[in-house]
């Protein structure tokens, strides 16, 4: 097994100027998780910009499944330098195809007008909540033997659904889902893998949130989902080993597809950072 470890999984191996390699980890679904592919796309921008440049938001493309199995290559293109931003393009690769795109910007940080129009939902403290993963834990036997070997890439991420014993099972209610997340490991002061590490964790239950309006859940043999697009916006510096709080909704799915919104939050309540993802969310009969 390997290191199953978020600092190891954001330690690129550079091939030469602007390409770097990712090791992958199989979570057990039917392809690599985006999750990976956005953290390491980010790590890998982060290697090319000047040191004092921080991300600040950035915008992607899934184009193929990934392959679980093997690592990810990542290409890096140096779009522009400027006296104030920069901005990147990373082109994940894997059997010599793009399967994912990023545009990533970076800005030298500056002071300025600031605003928050955003409050932190009321919710359990998270030592209170239970840990997603005992779900998995406490139904070992129903568990296939590749989901078995993969619990333990699951582990890293802390995370934990207010109201999970619900998020299990088929049952129609409001699109909306809170939960709390963390690493499970001390990270460096580094702020690139802190981002890197919640740009890995934001995918997680993150289209699911959609089924909900359905009476649906992820495991239902009758849907295909898979991401098509995710972005994120980071606003201030955070520490992904210390709680956060990720309140996900979902306004609208329909053309067999859905879009989800999420605000993240630290236990101060302020908004550290903010995502949106559009994802294929197609029902199929048996006979198809």
């Amino acid at each position: 097994m390997s290191d199953a470890r978020l600092a190891h999984l954001f330690d690129l191996e550079p091939l030469e100027a602007g390409l770097y390699r990712g090791d992958s980890w199989d979570l057990g679904f039917r392809a690599l998780y985006g999750g990976q592919v956005l953290g390491q796309s980010v790590m890998a921008a982060y290697k090319t910009v000047p040191e004092d440049r921080v991300i600040h938001s950035f915008h992607s493309y899934f184009l193929l499944p990934g392959d679980a199995s093997k690592p990810v290559v990542y290409d890096v293109e140096d779009v522009r330098d400027g006296r104030s931003f920069s901005t990147r393009r990373v082109k994940a690769i894997q059997n010599g195809r793009n399967i994912f795109y990023m545009t990533a910007s970076f800005q030298l940080p500056e002071t300025g007008l600031t605003h928050q129009y955003a409050q932190m939902p009321e919710a359990p403290d998270a030592e209170d909540v239970t840990q997603d993963i005992q779900y998995y834990d406490d139904n070992i036997d129903k568990l296939s033997q590749r989901m078995k070997q993969a619990l333990s890439y699951h582990r890293p991420v802390d995370i934990r659904t207010v109201g999970g014993a619900h998020s299990f099972r088929a049952v129609k209610r409001e699109p909306k889902r809170t939960l709390w997340l963390r690493g499970r490991d001390k990270l460096d002061d580094s702020l690139a893998v802190n981002q890197a590490s919640l740009a890995y964790a934001s995918d997680y239950h993150f289209l699911s949130t959609a089924l909900q309006a359905h009476g649906l859940a992820a495991q239902d043999k009758s849907l295909r989902m898979a991401t098509i697009d995710h972005a994120m916006w980071f606003h201030k510096a955070f520490r992904f080993d210390d709680w956060l709080l990720y309140e996900m909704e979902s306004p609208f799915s329909g053309n067999a597809r859905a879009l989800v919104q999420g605000k993240i939050f630290n236990k101060q309540g302020e908004l550290v950072a903010t995502s949106v993802q559009e994802g294929l969310m197609r029902q199929i009969s048996e006979a198809d």
